[in-house]
């Protein structure tokens, strides 16, 4: 398998992690009308073809390991299910983000979900694997935690007025939050120990929780819909236009090129999976970009929306920075 071994490769990878899960929610934006719930079938199609792609690719050159078959076949049912464990946990967090996206908008579910969760993954991460400067990864965090609330209260001052549920969104966006946050540390555990899994087999361990979790949990939200509209059946999803299952399946690969980039800048020994994590969780600072300036979740925002805003950006570009030089500067 390959494994970076400079830094500048390592967070090269974690960049592009947090561009791929700040941006595969797109893809369901290109589906209008397409219910959150149909759309995540595709997904998961998506995700089993973006693991195979890359464990096909770079999980099968290098030589720093076994290929990904054989590492496979090798690993102890501890890490298999480990990393399975972190993919039923990811899987529900993950419906409840695409329902928050759908009642809330992007610039809303990520900065808040994604936001919770890159706190909570970030220092459960690193109580078990302490990699990097703590007062740097720490202080980073901070500074989203201060963006993760000027984007809350821009979220409300949007709403005044409305009629609309406006903390539906948030209370789906939290709860998924706080799942979210839980999932990480698993996958870290299922690539450490005796006959543990390599970052690409981990990936496809992991999809495979995900899909067994999928099949009662998202059944169970077509029935009692979260976002708070009708029952949906599984007849729209075999009529649904060739573009929206396209989409979805786009939006698969995505997140799942994220997760392996991340998981294998984890691996790098002077990395460790909290910053890793903590890098690839400025897609909440990528999506709400999307949400602002190309979907116009913010339309004709009022001076103190603006100034909250700016204040969010500023404060997510900080903390990344700091928890991206905390590898720099460790103990």
């Amino acid at each position: 398998m390959y494994l970076p071994q400079s830094y500048s490769v390592a967070l090269l990878f974690m960049i592009g992690s947090m561009l791929c899960w700040g941006s595969w929610a797109n893809t369901l934006k290109l589906c209008s009308g397409y219910r959150f719930q149909l759309f995540y079938w595709d997904y998961i199609i998506g995700l089993f073809a973006g693991t195979i792609l890359w464990g096909g690719s770079l999980g099968t050159l290098g030589s720093m390991g076994p290929r990904f078959i054989q590492d496979v076949l090798a690993a102890s049912p501890y890490a298999l299910m480990a990393a399975a464990a972190g993919g039923v946990i990811f899987n529900v967090a993950n419906i409840l983000l695409v329902a928050a996206i759908e009642v809330a908008g992007m610039a809303v579910a990520f900065p808040l979900g994604i936001g919770l969760a890159l706190i909570i993954g970030s220092i459960s991460s690193y109580v078990l694997f302490p990699q990097g400067n703590p007062w740097l990864l720490f202080g980073g965090i901070a500074l989203v935690v201060t963006a993760i609330v000027c984007d809350s209260l821009a979220y409300r001052e949007r709403e005044t007025g409305s009629k609309v549920d406006s903390w539906r969104g948030i209370a789906i966006s939290l709860v998924s939050g706080i799942l979210m946050g839980g999932f990480y540390p698993l996958v870290s555990k299922a690539m450490t120990g005796s006959n543990a899994l390599g970052p690409y087999a981990t990936a496809l361990a992991f999809v495979c929780g995900v899909a067994l979790c999928a099949i009662p949990v998202n059944y169970f939200f077509m029935k009692h819909p979260i976002d708070g509209g009708s029952r949906v059946s599984m007849h729209s999803y075999w009529v649904a236009p060739g573009s929206w299952h396209l989409a979805g399946i786009f939006g698969g690969i995505i997140w799942a090129s994220g997760a392996i980039l991340n998981f294998v800048a984890s691996r790098v020994h002077f990395i460790g999976p909290a910053i890793s994590y903590s890098i690839g969780q400025g897609a909440t600072m990528v999506s709400a970009c999307w949400g602002v300036f190309v979907w116009h979740e913010f339309r004709s925002p009022t001076p103190r929306i603006r100034c909250l805003l700016f204040w969010m950006f500023t404060c997510f570009l900080a903390g990344l920075s700091a928890i991206a030089i905390a590898p720099l500067f460790s103990y």
